[in-house]
């Protein structure tokens, strides 16, 4: 018996902040848009430029760090599957909504360039957050200390309570920090 494959691979830049739900059954759901551009020339040479816009959704761990990590501009490289699903309006025609459901996302903006967006034309334009020069960036809370030989900071030290502002990427020290 043969396997059947269904995979899609793509990168591309956010079109916008990630949103995040929660099911009924308590499953996290996140999704969010993923543009995806290829040039080519024609056989006279003239240059053609191609955007292709992705839904994508991914599921519990995955939808959280992706709504925790990923900002408008962005550059990730998501994998998953793709599925199509129809439904019916709400003037009873019958429509099709296709999406790629994330089973891997790896992000590739570096850190110091997540406060670039995307222009229309493709390009970047620099968008400062004033208020990242005037306090320092919100952390999570650090893990509770283990019996591994580690010393947990001074209270002076630590993060603020509470969780993070929704979508800030934060900063990443080292890899305990990493979440995945």
């Amino acid at each position: 018996m043969s396997k059947d494959l269904n995979k899609v691979q793509m990168t591309g830049h956010l079109g916008a902040d990630p949103e995040m739900r929660y099911t009924s059954t308590g499953s996290a759901v996140t999704t969010f848009r993923v543009a995806s551009g290829r040039s080519w020339k024609d056989k006279d040479g003239n240059q053609h430029d191609d955007t292709e816009w992705f839904r994508v959704v991914a599921w519990d761990k995955l939808g959280e760090i992706c709504n925790q990590y990923l900002t408008k501009g962005m550059r990730v490289y998501v994998e998953g599957r793709l599925q199509t699903r129809k439904y019916t309006d709400r003037d009873g025609i019958e429509r099709y909504s296709s999406e790629v459901v994330a089973q891997d996302m790896i992000m590739l903006t570096p850190r110091g360039d997540r406060g670039q967006v995307p222009d229309v034309e493709g390009e970047f334009e620099r968008h400062e957050d004033p208020s990242a020069e005037t306090s320092p960036p919100a952390r999570r809370a650090p893990a509770p200390a283990s019996n591994s030989g580690r010393t947990s900071a001074p209270a002076s030290n630590r993060a603020p309570a509470g969780p993070p502002p929704r979508n800030r990427p934060q900063p990443i020290n080292d890899d305990d920090d990493i979440p995945f």
